[in-house]
């Protein structure tokens, strides 16, 4: 019964700010700004563009509320919007360099490390943005290669590829950061 009493209010709250009303649009921002603003962090390393990238993204999902169709999770159209506005503009600053090339390799699972979730960001902030982008959209986002592919404009090879440099890049950084004990108790 609780569950739908709150589905009822997001869709009453998401109705009100779909008529402009400043008071619900500003809930929704309050509501779901931090998570989002993580979001666009993960794809961008600098703090100050990341935000540029969720406003611009606020205002995409204030403009568009009316293509929400309630097919899926609120949150889950929001996270979208701000994927697709972060990719924008990594491609607006020509940040994104794409290697086609491929081999598998699944050593990367079996680094243990304790590293905290900051010192893992910066290592994922030190990647090639297009490995970190394949990367933070696979690992994070959970999106398949298709996905990747087709939000990217390139091949499934490619983000397979890119998906593979990261982690072995990533795995190299953690093993290198294990061997000087950073991160031990």
């Amino acid at each position: 019964m609780k569950v739908i009493q709150l589905f009822n209010q997001e869709s009453k709250l998401i109705a009100r700010a779909a008529k402009q009303n400043r008071e619900a649009q500003q809930r929704i921002y309050d509501l779901y700004s931090a998570k989002m603003l993580s979001v666009c962090r993960t794809y961008i390393k600098d703090l100050q563009h990341a935000e540029d990238v969720m406003i611009k993204g606020f205002l995409k999902v204030f403009t568009h509320l009316n293509d929400f169709k309630e097919e899926g999770s609120f949150e889950g159209w929001i996270r979208k919007i701000m994927v697709r506005e972060s990719i924008s503009f990594l491609r607006i600053q020509k940040r994104i360099e794409f290697q086609e090339e491929f081999t598998e390799d699944r050593s990367f699972d079996d680094v243990n490390s304790n590293f905290e979730v900051e010192h893992i960001q910066q290592l994922i902030d030190e990647l090639p943005e297009g490995y970190r982008v394949v990367f933070v959209m696979y690992a994070i986002e959970g999106y398949k290669h298709q996905e990747i592919a087709e939000t990217l404009n390139i091949t499934v090879g490619t983000s397979k590829s890119q998906l593979f440099k990261a982690r072995k890049m990533l795995q190299e950084s953690l093993k290198t950061q294990n061997s000087i004990g950073y991160g031990t108790p």
